[in-house]
């Protein structure tokens, strides 16, 4: 029985009691300063209570690897949610968090409108009838329901789903973690919370606009491809051949990806800072911030990869083991934002983050070496790289370092892009070197692209 619309009133419940909490035991702004607050916390509970509406409607859409829809109905929400945006902030600037909160509330329901047109449509169309594809038949299907056997709840069901609400909960800590701590013991004023948003907006794209929709794409396929909880020696070979191959790929992918935006990153941060948001950003601790966010997005690229394999394969047992593990590196996480940023300030939380993914990254490299240990398939040489190329990343990163000290950011305009010349220059030598080397990689890329245009041609 399908009824993932119970969730609903859990959201009502946490959103009127996280809304009270925000607005009678946390630090209010001053309202001169912030206008609307209460309205803006209000309407944001709302967003998420109709975000969950649309829930099932993702599942269903994940389980059954309908990316297009997925692509399309996120687009849309983000482009309408953006317009919205710039068109208050430029008309109606008065409105303050109205204009925000307004707009988070459109991008929601926008988001779960396609999703419920885009099923209420399929569902009833002839074609699903002879394929029977679909574990439903009808909208009413998703509502709560008692099963066959009279029972409110399906006990299995319910502890696999407390098992993956745990582990969900944890993530959750670990991956926002400092926002919490930054919140509730206020160990930054408002004017550093900004320019740290600021900085983590901006770091966290490539993280948002590639690696997200990679860890997702790609744990639906090794969901389907292996047999959770299951040895490797005890599974299909040629599944096991397949998902070493990709992992493999996807880890040289994930890293050579962390590495250009790492060394790069280095030598570019004051510079994108200084064109983003001028010398407000690129004058104080933000370049620090944004140095030190290109190295956590290197650890994030590869936990990405690395996680997305290790839920897809684990045992429900191992779960629960990884997750207590997770409660514990929780703990130790929150008290490392803590104590890191009363000690370094805002850079504290990226140092504390780098510490909790490179611990994430170890478990799953030891898990995956677990599972392929009596196989012959070793995925993990993916993290390894050619001296070439290594040395090319070194030569790049030493002198887009040099340039940013002679040409950037003082020296005006044409100094400025003379150091973006430099650094276009290294990245094609980089590139080229990778080109060069790694050969298996790019026949994967080549490989996924000719997928993906096939299956647009065919959809």
């Amino acid at each position: 029985t399908f009824f993932p619309f119970s969730s609903v009133p859990l959201g009502v419940f946490w959103s009127l009691f996280l809304g009270w909490v925000w607005l009678r035991l946390l630090e209010v702004p001053d309202p001169n300063i912030v206008s609307h607050y209460g309205t803006g916390v209000v309407v944001f509970g709302l967003s998420a209570v109709v975000e969950l509406l649309g829930e099932p409607f993702w599942v269903l859409a994940q389980a059954q690897m309908f990316v297009k829809l997925k692509v399309i109905a996120e687009s849309l929400s983000v482009i309408l949610k953006s317009v919205l945006t710039a068109f208050l902030v430029l008309w109606l600037p008065h409105w303050g968090l109205y204009i925000f909160s307004l707009a988070q509330l459109l991008y929601t329901a926008v988001l779960v409108l396609c999703y419920v047109i885009y099923f209420t449509k399929l569902l009833g169309s002839a074609e699903l009838s002879k394929q029977q594809t679909l574990p439903i038949s009808r909208m009413t299907d998703l509502l709560p329901s008692i099963t066959r056997s009279r029972a409110f709840v399906n006990w299995n069901e319910a502890k696999l789903t407390w098992s993956f609400f745990k582990q969900s909960f944890l993530k959750q800590i670990l991956t926002e973690g400092e926002r919490y701590v930054m919140t509730f013991l206020n160990v930054l004023n408002f004017g550093d919370q900004g320019v740290y948003d600021i900085v983590n907006n901006l770091g966290s794209l490539v993280a948002r606009l590639i690696f997200q929709p990679i860890e997702e794409s790609f744990y639906i396929f090794f969901a389907k491809v292996l047999e959770r909880g299951k040895d490797a020696t005890l599974q299909k070979q040629e599944d096991i051949a397949v998902a070493a191959a990709v992992l493999e790929s996807l880890l040289k992918l994930a890293l050579l990806t962390g590495l250009t935006i790492t060394i790069f990153g280095f030598a570019y941060s004051q510079l994108a800072l200084d064109i983003y948001g001028g010398a407000m950003l690129s004058s104080g601790s933000g370049p620090i911030l944004l140095r030190s966010y290109c190295l956590y997005v290197l650890l994030l690229a590869i936990n990405g990869v690395t996680e997305c394999f290790t839920f897809a394969a684990m045992s429900k047992e191992e779960v629960d083991r990884y997750n207590f593990t997770m409660l514990a590196l929780s703990s130790s996480f929150l008290v490392l934002s803590y104590l890191l940023t009363r000690w370094c300030g805002s850079v504290g939380f990226i140092l504390a983050n780098c510490f909790n993914m490179g611990i994430r990254i170890t478990q799953s490299l030891w898990f995956i070496h677990r599972y392929y240990g009596r196989s012959p398939h070793r995925p993990l040489a993916g993290l390894y790289l050619s001296p070439a190329l290594l040395g090319a990343f070194a030569l790049s990163g030493g002198i887009t370092g040099v340039s940013e000290v002679f040409l950037c950011c003082e020296q005006g305009w044409p100094a400025r892009l003379a150091h973006i010349a430099v650094g276009a220059c290294c990245l094609g030598v980089t590139l080229g070197t990778a080109f060069l080397t790694e050969t298996k990689l790019i026949n994967f890329v080549r490989t996924q692209l000719g997928v993906s245009r096939l299956a647009g041609k065919t959809s």
